[in-house]
């Protein structure tokens, strides 16, 4: 008998406000676990809106038949889920704690907390793990430097050593390789690209379409809170979609499972 898995994450009838202004009207999206996905969209199209939904930092107006569900829960901490969802987000990277070291920073994630705090207790095998990790991510060279001294690429790989210090089989990203110089976006990429083929699942929330690696099948382009396409990656994504997505002329290249947009 095939064991039931949950969707990663499912939105039912979901109708979401920021202060007086409703951004989604009866929102509904499923994503399956181990169907790694990009949700693209313009800025505005709700996608910060969607990550504090997923949080738990807002919630869907209460009525019969809406909810929110990450792993199948539709309440409690979603940090509590961090051995099955890891996510990293823009907000943690700009409000983690400037003093903590990179061992420190991945070293909390065993508590999804902001830094390391005093009651708090790491035995030695903790500690291998999180060396091994910054191993793994060829940053333990940062092992003993603060996080206020570093890269935003250097930065962005800590708090992905963060999530992955609790082996989750799956991770939400929000705009990966924003601020990234090339050399950076690329190393950060191959990094998705290797997780992914190592069986993790990635929910990818982006308006850069070269954030988007080959492994990813599915896309959902976001505009205006709404859902305008949802499908796999090849039928999705048109030099025609995304010009309506982004309301400017785009012309879309594919090269070798990647895309990039130029003016059209």
């Amino acid at each position: 008998m095939t064991e039931f898995r949950p969707p990663l994450i499912e939105i039912r009838d979901a109708t979401v406000f920021r202060g007086v202004t409703k951004v989604f009207d009866r929102l509904d999206l499923v994503l399956e676990q181990g169907r790694s996905t990009a949700i693209l969209g313009p800025n505005g199209a709700g996608k910060t809106t969607l990550l504090k939904l997923l949080t738990r930092e807002l919630y869907p107006v209460q009525r019969d038949g809406a909810y929110v569900r990450i792993l199948g829960q539709a309440r409690g901490d979603v940090w509590s889920l961090r051995t099955q969802l890891g996510i990293i987000s823009s907000d943690l990277q700009y409000e983690y704690a400037g003093r903590a070291s990179g061992l420190e920073v991945v070293l909390s994630g065993f508590y999804a907390s902001v830094g390391v705090w005093g009651h708090q207790e790491y035995d030695a095998s903790q500690q291998e793990m999180a060396l091994v990790t910054l191993h793994e991510l060829g940053i333990e060279d940062l092992a003993e430097r603060r996080y206020e001294t570093l890269s935003t690429g250097q930065q962005r790989r800590l708090l992905l050593g963060r999530a992955l210090i609790n082996q989750p089989e799956s991770l939400l990203l929000d705009e990966p390789t924003s601020g990234l110089d090339l050399a950076a976006t690329f190393s950060y990429l191959k990094t998705l690209r290797r997780l992914m083929l190592t069986g993790r699942t990635v929910v990818l929330v982006t308006h850069h379409i070269h954030e988007i690696p080959p492994e990813i099948e599915r896309v959902v382009l976001l505009n205006a809170g709404k859902i305008t396409a949802d499908g796999h990656k090849h039928s999705v994504l048109s030099s025609q979609s995304l010009s309506s997505l982004f309301g400017e002329s785009i012309n879309l290249i594919e090269s070798d499972g990647w895309y990039q947009a130029t003016p059209a």
